[in-house]
């Protein structure tokens, strides 16, 4: 399995590319900017990307989604929760995050759903809180969890949409129960290191304690 992540954008975003090294079959998580560069990366490593998938809909992960699709062709996939987020963020918000307004989700998807590339599986968990369709991609070793879980903070809970009790119910309750030793693949570059792990977090998260 070949995984890079990527930071993108004015905002800190991790995105990440994950590919099947043996077929050749990839996506992309939150691609918010810089689409060129990720396509480059993943020619490189002789990976096609199919798949666009969102962590959530908020703009400073999606605004990238319009020129990755075109570029690409790849079929975007959103939790159902955060479809309408997609396609209406304000022109005054995307003004001031340089985005453009992202296409519709080609596929939406429920908590425990699998999205596959290759012979790759990420498992979908629902993890609202941040915002109602927020998901962290689950598989074997790793956890990409959007603005769920950072290193040693969480997501703020401030916007609409959000709440703080049901992220924390999300973290406690999902992701905390996952293998300690799975690496936490964070949404931005806010922590003291670009990556964790759940056993860490449980520990040293001041947020959830």
């Amino acid at each position: 399995m070949f995984i890079k992540q990527l930071q993108v954008g004015n905002m800190a975003v991790f995105a990440y590319l994950v590919g099947d090294t043996v077929t050749g079959d990839a996506l992309v998580i939150d691609p918010a900017d810089n689409a060129k560069e990720i396509i480059a990366v993943a020619k490189e490593n002789k990976l096609k990307i199919n798949y666009i998938v969102n962590t959530h809909g908020h703009v400073d992960h999606i605004g990238g989604n319009a020129d990755m699709q075109k570029l690409t062709g790849a079929k975007i996939i959103a939790h159902e929760d955060d479809a309408l987020m997609l396609t209406s963020t304000p022109a005054m918000m995307l003004k001031m995050f340089g985005a453009k307004q992202s296409p519709p989700a080609d596929i939406l998807v429920k908590d425990s759903a699998i999205i596959s590339t290759g012979n790759i599986e990420l498992k979908v968990i629902h993890t609202p809180g941040h915002s109602p369709g927020g998901i962290c991609l689950f598989t074997p070793g790793y956890v990409f969890t959007g603005d769920t879980l950072f290193v040693e903070a969480v997501g703020r809970t401030d916007l609409p949409g959000g709440s703080w009790q049901t992220m924390y119910n999300s973290i406690k309750t999902k992701l905390f129960t996952l293998p300690d030793d799975t690496k936490v693949m964070p949404g931005h570059n806010y922590g003291r290191t670009p990556t964790s792990t759940i056993g860490h977090e449980k520990k040293h998260n001041p947020s959830v304690q």
